[in-house]
């Protein structure tokens, strides 16, 4: 490979990683801050279903007429609130996998156009501080891949809730819980730092 294109492609590798590794600090911070919401809704579908359940006609609290469709309603305004604030979450981790997307694109394109200068040494020669260009635009991909398909999960689980559906209400905290991919995670965590010396390096 020439060695201004071979510059120009570690130069992009380490802007795809250095976007990498900000986005997943974003990713998971994200994340974290959709956890209490989750188990609210649980929470808002528990007090839902208890509401049902009880005849308020057959308690003291009788005396208050419009006390149960008072209760119900802002019920269903808290679950709506708090549907529109994850879904604003959903907006912050999409806008986290289209960043990475487009990094991961761009290199991927400067490597396609530079194919015809690239030998199958350069590809994969790797040493003890640098891993190979092919390992490198692999770990990419595998982090892209992990960011589109956890996004299209729960954006589609969010999908499914509505505030008077009060059984897939109830089970949002552990279908979500589901959703997670600790051996993903770890895998990006393990990749960046693999490429640290990589990183530093000019």
């Amino acid at each position: 490979m020439s060695k201004p294109a071979s510059s120009a492609l570690h130069q992009a590798l380490r802007k795809s990683f250095q976007t990498l590794e900000n986005n997943h600090k974003v990713w998971k911070d994200v994340l974290d801050e959709c956890s209490p919401l989750i188990v609210s809704l649980g929470n808002l579908a528990e007090q839902s279903r208890a509401l049902s359940n009880v005849q308020l006609s057959n308690t003291p609290l009788r005396i208050f007429p419009d006390l149960e469709e008072r209760l119900r309603f802002k019920l269903l305004q808290a679950t709506d609130t708090v549907l529109g604030k994850l879904n604003e979450k959903m907006s912050s981790l999409q806008s986290v996998r289209d960043t990475f997307s487009n990094q991961v694109s761009a290199v991927s394109q400067l490597y396609e156009q530079n194919t015809s200068s690239l030998d199958l040494l350069t590809v994969t020669e790797r040493s003890a501080t640098f891993p190979s260009v092919a390992d490198m635009l692999e770990w990419l991909q595998d982090a892209e891949r992990h960011f589109r398909q956890q996004f299209l999960r729960r954006k589609t689980l969010l999908q499914l809730l509505t505030a008077d559906n009060l059984s897939l209400l109830e089970s949002a905290p552990e279908r979500w819980k589901s959703l997670e991919s600790p051996s993903a995670e770890e895998n990006i965590a393990d990749t960046l730092c693999k490429v640290s010396f990589f990183m530093e390096a000019q």
